[in-house]
């Protein structure tokens, strides 16, 4: 599976595309970001199922990742059917918001 963040020109028959459409920041170290995630295939089937796998992985993500923590995942727009305009192409899409929490930056 490929995750990006644009649509690949050409386009794979298979891809996730991950973006970040807004949310906000509490502080220097936390973050709420709204995350919109779509699932391409070359069927619908296809791109329901890949849904279904990237939306398991992305709500199970509280946890610690590297230097941020993810302290919860919502689910704010569940799956749903969203053909390409422009190609035709299958597509589900879903949303979420992440509460994260960063570390400081060391000054020198």
């Amino acid at each position: 599976m490929t995750a990006v963040s644009r649509v690949p020109n050409p386009r794979p028959a298979e891809f996730v595309r991950i973006e970040r459409l807004g949310g906000i920041r509490r502080n220097l170290i936390l973050d709420r970001p709204r995350i919109d995630v779509e699932c391409w295939s070359d069927s619908e089937e296809g791109a329901e199922a890949l849904c279904s796998k990237v939306r398991a992985y992305v709500l199970a993500m509280a946890g610690k990742r590297g230097t941020t923590t993810v302290y919860d995942v919502a689910e704010v727009s569940g799956p749903m059917w969203l053909p390409d305009s422009e190609s035709g192409q299958p597509r589900y899409s879903f949303a979420v918001e992440f509460s994260t929490r960063g570390t400081e930056l060391e000054t020198a």
